[in-house]
């Protein structure tokens, strides 16, 4: 068995996950206000205006003088720019309410497993963190959905300032928790961002892949994980 005392999670396609697609989340806003883009252009559009932000401004604005709030409210607009739609007042509106709507559950579900899971590793004494490339609605959402409780502390990318897979925000994690990395896992979905990373650092790395997800070659099969439902399992037999 593994001498593990810190799990830390990643969030997004691990623990949550969007109810449908964002350019389908955009399609319906604008259709509230009387406007018809196509969810798949938003989709290509949503894209390319979140990598375009994420180069001019990393970790949502942190050290920039722009608010993560601002960061993204300026990414929906152009989002819709790039879409065909280019009046100001109709923008502000839908980027400010598309902003407050993805940080409440009405967009979010807790991926099966994962409220059992996590309960069933706090039974066994694991101490919790999160460990996202998120901005700071991430703490709300957890409680929204129901989840935060299970977790010590919450570091974002945004808090941090530095985003996966960099090593700093993983050390930042293990000083937080108060543990050596050999005595500390982090579970995630992302073969670069969450188990290549932690395990650069001396930590234990958990990969969620899902069944035709394909597979990672350097990854060995007791490090996967079909489901998060065979953790405890894995930990054991480590």
């Amino acid at each position: 068995m593994l001498r593990l005392r810190l799990l830390t999670w990643d969030v997004k396609d691990t623990l949550l996950r969007l109810r449908r697609p964002v350019g389908e989340s955009y399609a319906a806003e604008a259709r509230a206000h009387g406007v018809r883009v196509q969810p798949e252009a938003l989709s290509r559009a949503f894209r390319e205006a979140y990598g375009a932000q994420s180069r001019l401004f990393p970790n949502y604005g942190r050290g920039r003088g722009l608010s993560s709030r601002q960061w993204w409210v300026d990414a929906v607009k152009q989002t819709f720019r790039l879409s065909g739609v280019h009046e100001d007042r109709i923008l502000t509106l839908m980027a400010e309410k598309l902003y407050r709507d993805f940080c409440s559950a009405c967009n979010w579900e807790v991926l099966p497993g994962a409220g059992e899971t996590l309960s069933q590793c706090r039974q066994r004494g694991f101490r919790m963190g999160v460990v996202s490339n998120f901005d700071n609605r991430l703490e709300n959402i957890l409680s929204q959905c129901n989840l935060r409780h299970h977790f010590e502390f919450i570091l974002t990318s945004e808090d941090a300032g530095f985003a996966k897979p960099d090593r700093r925000i993983f050390e930042k994690a293990l000083r937080l928790g108060g543990v050596p990395p050999e005595q500390a896992a982090h579970v995630g979905d992302d073969y670069t961002r969450d188990y290549r990373a932690a395990r650069a650092v001396g930590m234990h790395g958990f990969l969620l892949r899902a069944a035709g997800q394909g597979e990672e070659p350097e990854v060995p099969p007791e490090h996967v994980l079909p489901t998060l439902s065979h953790l405890l399992a894995r930990i054991e037999k480590g």
